[in-house]
C-alpha cells in the first residue's frame, strides 16, 4: 500500500471559503472539488499557455482548459491583446457598436455554412434560442435530443432530462433519440408525426459518425419538416474552423458554436439558414420571435477576441496542430498503460483534438473508484487533467512529460487491479459524477 506524499492545506482551506459562499463551491458543476479526489482539488491562482498554478504554489500542465474552452493556452498574446484594444474604448453602449457587424462578418466567412449570426455569453442561451426558434417556426412543441450527449442547456427542456430535474416539472415536451440510429430516428418521427419541432445533437462525438449518418439525419428533418440543429460548442474549430458542419459536409439549418470561439472569454453564437434566423428579427410580417436579446451579447471586447481567434486558428493551422497534439498524447498514454498491462482499463478515446479518458475496473466497467486513483497520481505529477482535451499552447516537452506521470499513474492502477480493490489508494470518497440526485 502507497499513500501520496502530496498535500494541497491552502486550497483546502480556499475549498471551504467557496462553499460557504458560493453554492456547490464552484460556478460550474463541472469544475466542482467533487469531481476531484478528496482534498486534493487545486484552487488556481493564475495561468499561462498550457500550465495553471494553483494557491498552494503547484505547477501544472492542463487539460480540458476552460471545460474546452481556452483552446489556444491562457493569457494568448494575439486575443490579449485585442481585448486589451476594446476595453480600453468601452465594452457596452445603448445602441449596437460597428464590432457587432465586423465580428458577424468574421464569424460569417469563418463558418460559411450559415447566412447569420447572432451573439450571446453561454452555449445554454444559444441553444435554447435554437429551441425556441425551431418551435415558432414549425408551430410544434416537442424537441428531440440526442439521448448520448451529456449536455446542451441549463434550461428546463433539457436539464429536465438528467438526474438533477428537482425545479422543473415534467412538461412531457423532450424526447430522445440515440446517436448513429437513423432507424431510431424515423421510428420517434413517425410516432410523433408533426409533432417535432427540431432535432438538436452534437453532429460528432467520441466516435466519428457513421458513414452517411448527419447526411440522414438532413434528410429525415426535410421529409417530416423539422429543423436541424448541431450543437457545436465542441465540435466548433477543434474539428475544423467551420465546425462538423464544415468538415463533414452537412449544413444544419441552425447551430450553435461557443467555448473555443472566445478562448475562455464570454461568447457564443447561434446561427443558421436566413429564413429561420430572420423570424428571430424585424423585417417579416410573422409573430415575432424572442430570439436572443441579452444586456452583455455584444460586448466588444469579448467579440474582439472571438475576432482574433478566428484569425489565430485560420492564420496558424490551430486545429492542425491540435490534432497532431493529440494524437502524441494518446500514442504516448496507450503505450504507457499497454507497458505496465492496464491498456484495457485506462481507455483513450475520442477525436485527437478531443480526447477523455475511461478508468474501467477489473470486470471492464466504469470505476469512480479507479479514476480517483488515476487523478490522485496525475495531481501528485503535476498534471491537471479530468480529460485529455489538449490546447494549442502544448508543447511535446509537455506532452512528454504528461505521459511519463501516466505512466506512473498506470504503475498504481496495475498494484490496484492485482489487489481487487481500489480503496487503499484512494485517500478518501471517490470523485462524483456531475449528474446524481443527491448531493
Amino acid at each position: 500500500m502507497e499513500h501520496e506524499e502530496f498535500d494541497l492545506p491552502l486550497s483546502r482551506e480556499a475549498n471551504e471559503r467557496l462553499h460557504a459562499l458560493v453554492p456547490g463551491g464552484a460556478h460550474t458543476y463541472a469544475k466542482g472539488d467533487d469531481q476531484y479526489p478528496e482534498g486534493l482539488a487545486p484552487v488556481i491562482s493564475h495561468g499561462e499557455g498550457a500550465h495553471v498554478w494553483d494557491v498552494d504554489g503547484n505547477r501544472y500542465v492542463e487539460y480540458g482548459s476552460g471545460l474546452r474552452s481556452v483552446s489556444l493556452g491562457h493569457a494568448h498574446p494575439r486575443v490579449v491583446e485585442a481585448v486589451r484594444r476594446e476595453v480600453g474604448r468601452g465594452t457596452n453602449f445603448v445602441r449596437p457598436s460597428l464590432l457587432e457587424a465586423e465580428a458577424a462578418e468574421r464569424f460569417l466567412a469563418t463558418v460559411p455554412t450559415a447566412e447569420m449570426v447572432k451573439f450571446t455569453k453561454n452555449g445554454s442561451d444559444a441553444t435554447t434560442a435554437a429551441v425556441r426558434l425551431a418551435r415558432a417556426v414549425t408551430g410544434r412543441s416537442l424537441v428531440a435530443l440526442c439521448a448520448d450527449h451529456p449536455f446542451f442547456s441549463t434550461d428546463d427542456w433539457f436539464i429536465g432530462t438528467t438526474p438533477m430535474s428537482a425545479g422543473i416539472p415534467d412538461t412531457g415536451l423532450t424526447v430522445t433519440f440515440p446517436y448513429g440510429d437513423l432507424a431510431a430516428t424515423e421510428e420517434l418521427l413517425v410516432r410523433h408525426a408533426g409533432e417535432v419541432a427540431c432535432l438538436i445533437l452534437e453532429p460528432a462525438t467520441q466516435t466519428e459518425p457513421p458513414p452517411g449518418y448527419l447526411a440522414g439525419l438532413r434528410a429525415l428533418a426535410d421529409r417530416h419538416g423539422c429543423v436541424l440543429v448541431f450543437d457545436e460548442m465542441i465540435t466548433g474549430f477543434r474539428w475544423s474552423e467551420a465546425g462538423a458542419q464544415g468538415l463533414y459536409g452537412v449544413v444544419p439549418d441552425l447551430s450553435t458554436f461557443g467555448k473555443a470561439l472566445g478562448n475562455g472569454f464570454a461568447v457564443s453564437a447561434l446561427a443558421g439558414r436566413r429564413e429561420v434566423m430572420e423570424r428571430g428579427g424585424l423585417r417579416h410580417g410573422e409573430d415575432r420571435v424572442f430570439l436572443l436579446s441579452t444586456t452583455h451579447g455584444a460586448e466588444t471586447h469579448a467579440l474582439a477576441a472571438a475576432m482574433a481567434v478566428q484569425a489565430t486558428y485560420t492564420e496558424e493551422g490551430v486545429t492542425d496542430r491540435l490534432h497532431a497534439l493529440g494524437e502524441r498524447l494518446a500514442a504516448g498514454v496507450r503505450e504507457a498503460a499497454a507497458a505496465m498491462g492496464v491498456g484495457e482499463h485506462l481507455v483513450v478515446r475520442g477525436r485527437a483534438s478531443n480526447l477523455v479518458f475511461a478508468t474501467l475496473d477489473e470486470r471492464g466497467r466504469p470505476s469512480q473508484e479507479y479514476r480517483t486513483l488515476f487523478l490522485r497520481r496525475l495531481l501528485a505529477g503535476g498534471v491537471l487533467a479530468p480529460s485529455f482535451v489538449v490546447s494549442a499552447a502544448l508543447t511535446d516537452a509537455d506532452v512528454d512529460r504528461t505521459v511519463d506521470v501516466v505512466g506512473q499513474a498506470c504503475a498504481l492502477y496495475r498494484k490496484a487491479l492485482d489487489a481487487g480493490d481500489p480503496a487503499p489508494w484512494l485517500g478518501g470518497r471517490p470523485v462524483k459524477p456531475v449528474f446524481r440526485r443527491r448531493a
